[in-house]
Protein backbone atom coordinates (compact mmCIF):
# COMPACT_ATOMS: atom_id res chain seq x y z
CA UNK A 1 0.00 0.00 0.00
CA UNK A 2 1.37 3.41 -0.98
CA UNK A 3 0.87 6.51 1.11
CA UNK A 4 0.83 10.11 0.05
CA UNK A 5 3.60 12.42 1.25
CA UNK A 6 1.64 13.68 4.26
CA UNK A 7 0.92 10.18 5.55
CA UNK A 8 4.54 9.13 4.96
CA UNK A 9 5.70 12.12 7.01
CA UNK A 10 3.39 11.06 9.82
CA UNK A 11 4.44 7.42 9.65
CA UNK A 12 8.15 8.29 9.68
CA UNK A 13 7.74 10.79 12.52
CA UNK A 14 5.89 8.15 14.54
CA UNK A 15 8.57 5.57 13.76
CA UNK A 16 11.34 7.96 14.86
CA UNK A 17 9.64 8.60 18.22
CA UNK A 18 8.97 4.88 18.71
CA UNK A 19 12.56 3.90 17.85
CA UNK A 20 13.97 6.39 20.33
CA UNK A 21 11.56 5.50 23.11
CA UNK A 22 11.90 1.72 22.80
CA UNK A 23 15.69 1.71 22.33
CA UNK A 24 16.16 4.15 25.20
CA UNK A 25 14.15 1.99 27.60
CA UNK A 26 15.80 -1.27 26.47
CA UNK A 27 19.31 0.23 26.72
CA UNK A 28 18.51 1.39 30.27
CA UNK A 29 17.08 -2.00 31.19
CA UNK A 30 20.19 -3.98 30.18
CA UNK A 31 22.38 -1.87 32.51
CA UNK A 32 21.30 -2.25 36.15
CA UNK A 33 23.86 0.36 37.29
CA UNK A 34 22.46 3.06 35.00
CA UNK A 35 20.69 5.89 36.86
CA UNK A 36 17.94 7.86 35.11
CA UNK A 37 18.53 10.70 37.55
CA UNK A 38 22.32 10.81 37.52
CA UNK A 39 23.33 9.58 34.07
CA UNK A 40 22.93 11.52 30.84
CA UNK A 41 20.96 9.96 28.02
CA UNK A 42 24.17 9.74 25.98
CA UNK A 43 25.79 7.65 28.71
CA UNK A 44 23.70 4.83 27.24
CA UNK A 45 26.02 5.02 24.22
CA UNK A 46 29.09 3.95 26.22
CA UNK A 47 27.62 1.45 28.67
CA UNK A 48 26.12 -2.06 28.48
CA UNK A 49 23.32 -0.93 26.15
CA UNK A 50 25.66 0.91 23.77
CA UNK A 51 25.06 -1.26 20.68
CA UNK A 52 21.29 -0.81 21.08
CA UNK A 53 21.41 2.91 21.81
CA UNK A 54 24.00 3.94 19.21
CA UNK A 55 22.33 1.94 16.45
CA UNK A 56 18.95 3.40 17.39
CA UNK A 57 20.33 6.95 17.30
CA UNK A 58 21.63 6.42 13.76
CA UNK A 59 18.30 4.91 12.71
CA UNK A 60 16.51 7.81 14.44
CA UNK A 61 18.64 10.27 12.50
CA UNK A 62 17.83 8.59 9.18
CA UNK A 63 14.11 8.57 10.03
CA UNK A 64 14.24 12.28 10.96
CA UNK A 65 15.98 13.09 7.67
CA UNK A 66 13.31 11.18 5.75
CA UNK A 67 10.59 12.90 7.78
CA UNK A 68 12.11 16.26 6.84
CA UNK A 69 12.05 15.27 3.18
CA UNK A 70 8.36 14.34 3.33
CA UNK A 71 7.57 17.45 5.41
CA UNK A 72 9.04 19.51 2.61
CA UNK A 73 7.16 17.60 -0.10
CA UNK A 74 3.92 18.02 1.84
CA UNK A 75 4.14 21.53 3.29
CA UNK A 76 6.89 23.25 1.24
CA UNK A 77 8.13 24.82 4.48
CA UNK A 78 11.90 25.21 4.45
CA UNK A 79 12.12 26.23 8.12
CA UNK A 80 10.36 23.14 9.50
CA UNK A 81 12.08 20.82 7.03
CA UNK A 82 15.48 22.40 7.69
CA UNK A 83 15.13 22.01 11.45
CA UNK A 84 14.02 18.43 10.93
CA UNK A 85 17.13 17.77 8.81
CA UNK A 86 19.35 19.40 11.46
CA UNK A 87 17.85 17.24 14.21
CA UNK A 88 18.39 14.17 12.01
CA UNK A 89 22.04 14.97 11.43
CA UNK A 90 22.45 15.68 15.15
CA UNK A 91 20.87 12.38 16.17
CA UNK A 92 23.03 10.42 13.72
CA UNK A 93 26.08 12.22 15.08
CA UNK A 94 25.16 11.30 18.66
CA UNK A 95 25.07 7.64 17.65
CA UNK A 96 28.31 7.75 15.68
CA UNK A 97 30.38 10.13 17.83
CA UNK A 98 29.73 8.87 21.35
CA UNK A 99 31.05 10.31 24.60
CA UNK A 100 34.25 8.26 24.36
CA UNK A 101 35.39 10.15 21.27
CA UNK A 102 37.71 13.00 22.23
CA UNK A 103 36.81 16.54 21.32
CA UNK A 104 33.57 18.47 21.37
CA UNK A 105 31.87 16.53 18.56
CA UNK A 106 29.44 14.62 20.73
CA UNK A 107 28.42 17.71 22.67
CA UNK A 108 27.88 19.62 19.42
CA UNK A 109 25.72 16.85 17.92
CA UNK A 110 23.69 16.64 21.14
CA UNK A 111 23.15 20.40 21.15
CA UNK A 112 22.05 20.40 17.51
CA UNK A 113 19.60 17.60 18.25
CA UNK A 114 18.18 19.25 21.38
CA UNK A 115 17.85 22.68 19.76
CA UNK A 116 16.40 21.15 16.61
CA UNK A 117 13.66 19.16 18.33
CA UNK A 118 12.64 22.06 20.57
CA UNK A 119 12.50 24.56 17.72
CA UNK A 120 10.66 22.15 15.41
CA UNK A 121 7.87 21.74 17.95
CA UNK A 122 7.49 25.53 18.12
CA UNK A 123 7.63 26.32 14.41
CA UNK A 124 5.41 23.37 13.49
CA UNK A 125 2.49 25.69 14.29
CA UNK A 126 2.99 26.77 10.67
CA UNK A 127 1.92 23.34 9.43
CA UNK A 128 -0.49 22.15 12.13
CA UNK A 129 -3.94 23.10 13.35
CA UNK A 130 -5.03 24.28 16.80
CA UNK A 131 -5.11 22.93 19.44
CA UNK A 132 -2.15 20.79 18.33
CA UNK A 133 -0.29 23.89 17.14
CA UNK A 134 -0.51 25.36 20.66
CA UNK A 135 0.55 22.09 22.25
CA UNK A 136 3.62 22.09 20.00
CA UNK A 137 4.55 25.61 21.07
CA UNK A 138 4.20 24.63 24.74
CA UNK A 139 6.22 21.44 24.22
CA UNK A 140 8.97 23.35 22.41
CA UNK A 141 9.15 26.07 25.06
CA UNK A 142 9.27 23.42 27.81
CA UNK A 143 12.03 21.57 25.96
CA UNK A 144 14.15 24.68 25.34
CA UNK A 145 13.61 25.86 28.94
CA UNK A 146 14.84 22.49 30.19
CA UNK A 147 17.83 22.79 27.86
CA UNK A 148 18.67 26.20 29.35
CA UNK A 149 18.36 24.81 32.88
CA UNK A 150 20.48 21.79 31.96
CA UNK A 151 23.18 23.96 30.37
CA UNK A 152 23.28 26.19 33.47
CA UNK A 153 23.68 23.18 35.78
CA UNK A 154 20.26 23.75 37.35
CA UNK A 155 18.75 20.31 37.63
CA UNK A 156 16.10 21.02 40.28
CA UNK A 157 15.32 17.74 42.08
CA UNK A 158 15.64 15.72 38.87
CA UNK A 159 19.40 15.35 38.67
CA UNK A 160 21.26 15.90 35.39
CA UNK A 161 19.75 12.81 33.74
CA UNK A 162 16.24 13.74 34.76
CA UNK A 163 16.62 17.30 33.51
CA UNK A 164 18.03 16.06 30.22
CA UNK A 165 14.94 13.90 29.81
CA UNK A 166 12.80 17.00 30.31
CA UNK A 167 14.43 18.33 27.14
CA UNK A 168 13.27 15.26 25.20
CA UNK A 169 10.01 14.07 26.74
CA UNK A 170 7.71 17.04 25.95
CA UNK A 171 8.78 16.97 22.30
CA UNK A 172 8.52 13.19 22.16
CA UNK A 173 4.91 13.36 23.40
CA UNK A 174 4.13 16.12 20.91
CA UNK A 175 5.75 14.16 18.06
CA UNK A 176 3.50 11.18 18.74
CA UNK A 177 0.40 13.40 18.67
CA UNK A 178 1.54 15.32 15.59
CA UNK A 179 2.43 12.15 13.71
CA UNK A 180 -1.04 10.81 14.41
CA UNK A 181 -2.61 13.95 12.98
CA UNK A 182 -0.73 13.43 9.70
CA UNK A 183 -1.58 9.78 9.10
CA UNK A 184 -5.33 9.76 8.40
CA UNK A 185 -6.30 9.84 4.74
CA UNK A 186 -6.78 13.37 3.44
CA UNK A 187 -10.10 12.41 1.89
CA UNK A 188 -12.83 10.69 3.91
CA UNK A 189 -13.68 7.17 2.77
CA UNK A 190 -16.60 7.00 0.36
CA UNK A 191 -19.97 6.02 1.79
CA UNK A 192 -21.82 3.24 0.04
CA UNK A 193 -25.58 3.50 -0.08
Amino acid sequence: MFYDDRRMAGLLLFASAAVFLIAHIVAEAVDPTYSVSNNAISDLGVRAGAPIFNTAMVVLGVLLLLTGYFFYRTFHDRVVSGLQFAAGVGAMGVGIVNENVSGAGHTLFSLVTFLGIGLIAIVAYRISEPPLAYIGILAGVASLSALALYASGTYLALGPGGMERMIVLPVLAYSLAFSGSLMPPTEPPSQSS
